[in-house]
């Protein structure tokens, strides 16, 4: 019922992206990035020495010092340990209880770490919009753009984007600075959301766009 042990994959390179129905552009003063769940225990199930979490550690450290760098705010969502069932809700019957109330379950990443300045956001349901106040923040910013990064890309990364879309937020999507169950999972999940509600870019092309 938990998680499962997650083999290794490569992250998708550009010409591998699957074509956006949306042509939205990513603009500095608009966009909002999202650091999707890098808590200990969710990337617990992956080897941590081979793709895709090394290369996507770096994306993101990367996305997150240039968005700090320009003033483009950094949103984090994070679990927290031993839920009750009213906060946990129907995701105990799929996923079991989840984390524990510990550091080696709840703690971000330390590459990752949030800093002062960005905002924390505790996470209930796989939208990071459900029961958190991530769109009043990004509306009293002027944000209207959403870069969602993180784990995993066909749950929780999926199911941001399409709630962005439907609150008339662009979402965009960092193919490389995330991860998945599977490349079969990351890879269609990214096309879903190409074809649905997001437009998937890589790192590189995002930092071009953004600088």
């Amino acid at each position: 019922m938990g998680l499962p042990k997650i083999q290794s994959y490569p992250l998708p390179s550009a010409d591998e992206l699957p074509a956006a129905r949306a042509q939205w552009t990513p603009q500095t003063e608009r966009m909002a990035l999202l650091v999707h769940d890098m808590q200990e225990y969710f990337l617990a199930p992956f080897d941590q020495h081979a793709a895709p979490i090394p290369q996507a550690v770096v994306n993101l450290t990367r996305l997150i010092a240039h968005c700090r760098a320009r003033g483009i705010p950094v949103f984090y969502t994070a679990q927290q340990g031993q839920q009750e069932y009213r906060d946990r809700g129907l995701q105990a019957d799929l996923w079991g209880p989840g984390m524990r109330a510990i550091p080696e379950h709840e703690a971000i990443i330390p590459p990752l770490a949030p800093a002062e300045g960005d905002h924390l956001l505790v996470k209930h349901r796989y939208s990071a919009f459900q029961r958190s106040n991530l769109e009043t923040l990004m509306r009293a910013r002027g944000r209207d753009q959403l870069l969602v990064t993180g784990v995993y890309t066909h749950i929780g990364c999926s199911a941001t984007a399409i709630e962005a879309f439907q609150r008339d937020i662009e979402p965009f999507v960092a193919a490389d600075a995330g991860a998945d169950f599977s490349q079969a999972d990351h890879e269609s999940a990214l096309c879903w959301m190409a074809r649905t509600c997001a437009v998937p870019m890589t790192t590189d092309q995002l930092l071009e766009a953004l600088s």
